[in-house]
């Protein structure tokens, strides 16, 4: 297939044409040429003009339902959906039924996900079963393909599990995902604790449920001198905590959900369930720590924290909702609105299409002659709503249906596959 971008301002740091307008020539998944004017009779044309490209996205946290929960997401229709978001690959959370715990479900997930336009990474269940008492075999899973390890939504309350787990990993260079909550402390809580929770008469989970995990895992991570990656912070603490960590020195990154750099907890007044996650919708004073967390480098990667559900785990009394968004299609979007002032756009595609791969420790694809082609074409200017028709994930739980966003993917590029937005 001969696809021909036309007009396009390339964004990338790692190419030689960044920051020039240039047409781009696809051959069989390549890139061929990328000069001014080209003409090739025979290739689909897509006009770029006015709009940007960059090497493809990555979300590094996305939940699928499959296996087991297909009713929730299949690997085909979260293909569609990430796509839809501008994203070219994704990292696969391992809340499935059964999870990602052996070599036999990694191996499931990777053939599931062939031919797909969208590239799919399984992460690997930390613990057997995801019951954080045993460690699972990490390594055989990294022979068949898991990127990383992590117990998805369930956080690891025993101590000497993530310091084994830490050691283990080190020893074949393999990272740890840290969902940092102390579920001691935050029992069950719904909310944020702050003065929305006390309005709606709800018993809030305080910073300090994730903060104190986030300190226990960076002391193991100085201790073994293993590698962490903390997944979808939301407090100001955890952000001062992460960035001494780093200037320490030791192996640690960070990753922020897309809602968490838009919407506070004061959103929660009408109790609508879509707005109930975890961590949950935070403060204003977080909001801003975490938008310098990166623009300083402190935070990494912008994640969309997908989580789909079937309608009757949402339509349901906020206390007994499910948790979670249905976020692929609209984390860009959330990302541009909460950060266009205060990050570049060069600093953006960092975000998501750089660093996650790095942290992750996959190839960067660039925008260079002969290189693959995975690319992400986006307009940060464009206006739209979204329309529940228009969602592509098999789940429509998101409190932003009807509303007015800012910033859309264009087009995706892809293992030879284009997608036209």
């Amino acid at each position: 297939m001969k696809f021909l971008i036309k007009s396009a301002t390339i964004v990338d740091p790692n190419s030689s044409f960044n920051g020039q307008v240039k047409d781009i020539l696809i051959n069989d998944g390549q890139i061929v040429q990328i000069e001014s004017n080209i003409n090739a009779p025979g290739a689909e044309v897509y006009d770029a003009t006015g709009q940007f490209v960059s090497p493809g996205w990555m979300d590094m946290h996305v939940n699928f339902g499959d296996p087991g929960l297909e009713t929730k997401e299949d690997i085909y229709s979260g293909c569609k959906a990430a796509a839809a978001g501008g994203f070219t690959a994704v990292a696969l959370m391992p809340n499935t039924q059964p999870p990602l715990h052996s070599k036999a479900e990694i191996e499931y997930v990777k053939n599931r996900a062939k031919g797909q336009v969208v590239d799919v990474y399984p992460i690997g269940s930390l613990s057997v079963k995801r019951e954080g008492v045993d460690i699972a075999e990490l390594f055989d899973m990294t022979q068949s393909g898991a990127v990383a390890f992590s117990d998805g939504n369930k956080p690891v309350q025993n101590a000497g599990l993530m310091m084994r787990s830490l050691q283990y990993a080190s020893a074949f260079n393999g990272l740890v995902i840290s969902y940092a909550e102390d579920a001691s402390i935050a029992e069950k809580a719904k909310v944020n604790e702050g003065i929305t929770a006390t309005y709606l008469g709800m018993k809030g989970i305080p910073n300090l449920a994730e903060e104190l995990m986030v300190a226990r895992d960076i002391f193991l991570t100085e201790y073994t001198g293993g590698k962490v990656h903390f997944t979808t912070v939301s407090t100001a603490g955890s952000v001062e905590l992460i960035r001494a960590a780093r200037k320490k020195g030791l192996k640690v990154t960070a990753d922020v959900a897309a809602h968490h750099l838009v919407l506070d907890e004061t959103v929660l007044t009408d109790f609508d369930s879509n707005y109930k996650v975890k961590p949950p919708l935070r403060t204003q004073n977080d909001i801003k720590a975490l938008k310098a967390g990166l623009k300083d480098g402190t935070i990494d990667a912008v994640v969309s924290q997908h989580t789909p559900h079937e309608i009757e785990y949402k339509a349901q009394e906020f206390e007994t909702a499910a948790y979670g968004i249905c976020g692929l299609e609209t984390a860009y979007a959330l990302f541009n609105m909460g950060c266009e002032k205060i990050l570049s756009i060069e600093e953006m595609v960092d975000a998501l299409a750089i660093s996650p791969r790095e942290i992750l420790g996959l190839e960067v694809p660039a925008i260079e002659l002969n290189k693959k082609a995975s690319i992400t074409v986006f307009d940060p200017d464009h206006q739209w709503v979204l329309q529940e028709s228009s969602i592509l994930s098999k789940s429509k739980n998101t409190p932003l249906i009807g509303k007015q966003l800012k910033g859309k993917a264009m087009a995706v590029v892809n293992n030879g596959q284009i997608v036209k937005l």
